[in-house]
């Protein structure tokens, strides 16, 4: 079995006790990930670090033969717990996305004649690839370890900020080698690495750089990598086979022991003699900006060579992470999945600018945070939902940074755009909707963003009347998306919506009535695309016609975005009231949610939908991707929060567990762990922008929310247990809580949310 001393394993232990030992970080499992997709990585970082220091289980090219490989999605964060075989240790990773990037600077330590190819995963020793037993692989915060068998060589790892540290212990070898590829990476295909350059300036110091054309169209990443042993000697490999042009560098041997080289696809590898036992350990610093502000990093984060220092420094880092959340649970399992998910939620969108304040713009010009932490990887269409309201309660300042990050990037950018789906001074345009007003107008509203709040409302404005952009126009100019411009039409025009809606909030909280009717009249446009004949949201053409063929079921081709109609007729977040009207009241709600979790979906409904699997479904209600996150809180709605109840605390078990496999869908950039979060505390965002939240059924018995100014927002379940999933009563402070919803203001002045739990449903619905 993976020794994982972190899946608490180990006597877990009482509320007081373990607030008191301060020994959360054991509870962390970053081995947890989703079933058949792999989209965590296990390795070693820092909260929010630059630098994500782990593992890669394989080189599945993105495309073979110019068409789009399918077994690459598999390594969408480059670890598969199901392979055999480690080919190298890379230091920028995605956590649980569903496309994918980066990859960069692989190193792999090797022993024997030096081989630059990775080889294959049934025949690792034609490469320079090894085979692995989980029985002797460690993972931990801020801390990953392995056996490799091939090299019989011993691999840890752990960071800072900007720096990964590694340290390899050899046996005896005259011939000991570590590789560095930097032709690898996530997401690869032959013409992804626009241009790589290395400078060898003496036997312990290499720096360099390596520009990408991926997810992220032009992106450069520099680097400095520091030796603790002097090497030897040291050689590279080129294929520029498909190089037309080469100069007239061909007159030196670049192959061996030439310091100054660039090309396409580049690898290297230094070589050593080593003692059995011996440990070489090597710091890769990495930066946006130069290969000089690379070596600060390293000089200013890790100017030493104590490796556990680094790796206890990090893990007190995590410790005061995970601090913020102290609470008491049923089972180790669930003190396992929730401090597993707090840990999912600190892991991305991560610091992009230099120590010294230095980062590129998505201008590529450099420029410095003047204020500000500037933050990168913005999976907005998912994390818009309870991520970020989630660090709104305990991050408050890093929440207001990424805010900062977003303006900056508007201001940066030529569009004249927030961030869509951003990451490496680049926008990827991945997903639908234009969620960072979400963020950046719920971050207003709750006084979290002390910035421009004028400025901010005028970028939201701007981007949401961008014309050209995925049929923002005709939305404008119709009310809705036409079928036949968008095979998205109909979720674009629920997800442009919400969005508006969120503008018309903040408009009205500035006082800016103008913006505010406007927004306000746009908000309204879930109505065009609802088919009051059957029910459900509908493509309609730009003639005003609906879809005549059309599936309900079908989550592919139908108008929608890795969802079908079931999930996203309840797509309207700002307005539920109005949803269930139109549908025809609290019974056709109560029924249609009844249908949505206990029907079945056959599998040739998603089977062309990477996103969807089976893991992440419930009756037809699809957890396991974001759009219906917010719907079974709609149950307090339609009459019957009872039945919510239950299916919530059903969820939390059925969709998160621990191990491997833990996760029923991927966890997208912190969005599924930030649901279990809140789920398991007792209340949700169901409409961000807004400062409410509604009431479920919590899973903790006790929870004790640390607040930005040091108040605590404490919650008790009184009678919690596994079959008392009934809330018999609220109370906020000793007095009776009516409608199941709290304020945002509830919880950031300090106080006590109090559920009185049953194993009976309370059907006086207040």
């Amino acid at each position: 079995m993976m020794k994982l001393k972190n899946l608490g394993l180990l006597l877990l232990l009482p509320f007081a006790a373990a607030a008191q030992k301060q020994e959360l970080v054991k509870y962390v499992s970053p081995i947890i990930g989703t079933a058949k997709m792999g989209h965590t990585f296990p390795g070693a970082t820092v909260p929010f670090g630059a630098v994500q220091l782990s593992p890669d289980t394989d080189t599945i090219p993105y495309a073979v033969n110019g068409r789009y490989n399918g077994e690459v999605y598999q390594y969408c964060a480059g670890y598969q717990y199901k392979d055999p075989t480690i080919v190298g240790f890379s230091h920028t990773h995605f956590s649980g996305t569903g496309h994918s990037d980066l990859g960069d600077i692989s190193v792999m330590p090797t022993v024997g004649a030096v081989q630059l190819n990775p080889g294959t995963a049934d025949k690792p020793e034609t490469g320079y690839r090894s085979r692995f037993d989980h029985a002797k692989e460690t993972a931990e915060a801020n801390y990953y370890k392995v056996f490799l068998d091939d090299p019989k060589v011993l691999a840890e790892m752990t960071t800072s900020n900007r720096v990964g540290f590694h340290r390899y212990t050899f046996p005896k070898a005259a011939d000991a080698h570590i590789i560095l590829d930097l032709k690898s990476g996530i997401y690869n295909y032959d013409e992804k690495n626009v241009w790589t350059v290395v400078r060898v300036l003496n036997d312990t110091l290499v720096t360099g750089y390596m520009q990408s054309h991926g997810w992220a169209r032009t992106r450069t990443v520099y680097f400095a990598i520091s030796f603790s042993k002097p090497f030897k000697n040291y050689g590279a490999q080129q294929d520029d086979k498909k190089q037309a042009y080469k100069g007239f560098w061909r007159k030196f041997d670049q192959s061996d022991n030439f310091p100054d080289l660039a090309g396409k696809q580049l690898k290297m590898h230094f070589d050593f003699a080593t003692e059995d036992a011996e440990q070489v350990q090597l710091k890769v610093a990495l930066s946006p900006v130069s290969m000089r502000n690379a070596l600060q990093n390293m000089e200013q984060e890790i100017p030493h060579w104590d490796f556990e220092r680094v790796k206890k420094e990090g893990q007190q880092l995590w410790e005061a992470e995970l601090q913020k959340i102290k609470v008491d649970m049923l089972t180790k399992d669930d003190y396992v999945n929730f401090y597993t998910a707090m840990y999912h939620a600190a892991l991305m969108p991560t610091v992009y600018m230099d120590a010294n304040g230095e980062y590129k713009g998505l201008d590529q010009e450099v420029h410095k945070a003047d204020g500000f932490v500037n933050y990168t990887s913005f999976s907005l269409w998912d994390t818009f939902r309870a991520f970020h309201p989630y660090m709104n309660l305990i991050n408050p300042a890093r929440n207001a940074d990424m805010v900062a990050s977003m303006m900056a990037h508007y201001d940066q950018s030529a569009l004249k755009m927030l961030p869509i789906w951003s990451h490496y001074a680049n926008d990827n345009w991945c997903m639908s909707g234009y969620h960072a007003v979400s963020v950046v107008a719920d971050a207003i509203i709750k006084g979290v963003y002390k910035g421009d709040a004028k400025a901010a409302l005028a970028a939201c404005v701007q981007t949401a009347n961008a014309r050209r952009y995925e049929g923002i126009g005709p939305y404008i100019d119709l009310g809705y998306v036409p079928d036949e411009l968008s095979g998205t039409s109909v979720s674009n025009t629920l997800e442009y919506a919400y969005d508006d809606w969120c503008i018309a909030q903040l408009a009205r909280h500035l006082g800016d009535e103008a913006v505010y009717q406007t927004f306000a009249k746009r908000a309204d446009s879930w109505k065009n695309l609802f088919d009051d004949r059957i029910g459900f949201m509908r493509p309609k053409d730009s003639k005003g016609n609906f879809r005549a063929k059309f599936d309900l079921l079908e989550t592919h081709g139908q108008g929608f975005i890795e969802g079908n109609t079931w999930n996203y007729s309840l797509y309207v977040p700002h307005n539920p009231e109005g949803l269930m009207e139109r549908m025809g009241g609290s019974k056709r709600l109560s029924a249609y949610l009844d249908s949505l979790f206990t029907m079945h979906l056959p599998d040739k409904f998603f089977a062309n939908t990477e996103d969807i699997t089976r893991e992440g479904i419930i009756g037809n209600y699809v957890h396991g991707n974001e759009p219906a996150h917010h719907v079974v809180y709609l149950h307090n709605l339609a009459g019957i929060p009872w039945k919510g109840q239950d299916r919530i605390r059903m969820i939390l078990k059925n969709q998160y567990h621990t191990g491997h496999d833990g996760l029923g869908g991927n966890d997208d950039c912190g969005q599924m762990s930030a649901w279990y979060l809140f789920s398991s505390l007792g209340f949700y965002p169901v409409s961000p922008g807004s400062d409410e939240y509604w009431l479920g059924s919590p899973s903790v018995k006790q929870a004790s929310v640390t607040l930005a100014d040091g108040k605590l927002f404490e919650i008790e379940a009184a009678n919690q247990s596994e079959k008392n999933v009934y809330v018999k009563e609220v109370l906020l402070n000793g007095k009776p809580v009516n409608g199941y919803r709290i304020k945002h203001q509830d919880i950031v002045q300090g106080g006590k949310l109090k559920f009185v739990m049953s194993d009976k449903p309370n059907k006086r619905v207040k």
